[in-house]
Order: C-alpha cells, then sequence, then structure tokens
C-alpha cells in the first residue's frame, strides 16, 4: 500500500459509507433514542445530547477498526 493513490480509494469508501449511513440513518427507529440520551424540552428551548447512541457508535467503529487492523497484519 505504498502507493498515494490507495489513500484515495480508502478515503473514497470512507465517503461512500459515510453517505450511506446518512441515508439509511433515518429508517432506523431507535437510534438517537436508546436510554441514556439527554433531551430537555421546554417551551422555547430543546436540547439534545445522544450520550449512548455517542457510545454505541463509538463500540461499534471501535470494533471494526479492530478487526480491520487484526486482518491486516
Amino acid at each position: 500500500m505504498q502507493h498515494p493513490a490507495w489513500s484515495l480509494v480508502i478515503i473514497g469508501v470512507l465517503i461512500a459509507a459515510i453517505g450511506l449511513v446518512w441515508l439509511f440513518a433515518p429508517s432506523i427507529p431507535w437510534l438517537g433514542k436508546l436510554p441514556g440520551d439527554i433531551v430537555i424540552d421546554r417551551e422555547n428551548f430543546q436540547f439534545y445530547f445522544p450520550v449512548t447512541t455517542c457510545i454505541l457508535v463509538s463500540l461499534v467503529l471501535t470494533g471494526i477498526m479492530w478487526v480491520l487492523r487484526y486482518f491486516s497484519r
């Protein structure tokens, strides 16, 4: 993987994957509404911080990166 073109290919695949997630994420009803997500809804104010969703996404991405690194050796 010495050639710089491989970096461009990997970046392109990552951008396509992010686009697919962005496209299909609204059809996942539980994503962003997990227990532990902070929601404050007042009359003129709404605050939303998806703590549990962020932790879950982080664990999934960490697992994927671990598997990729494990098989690349």
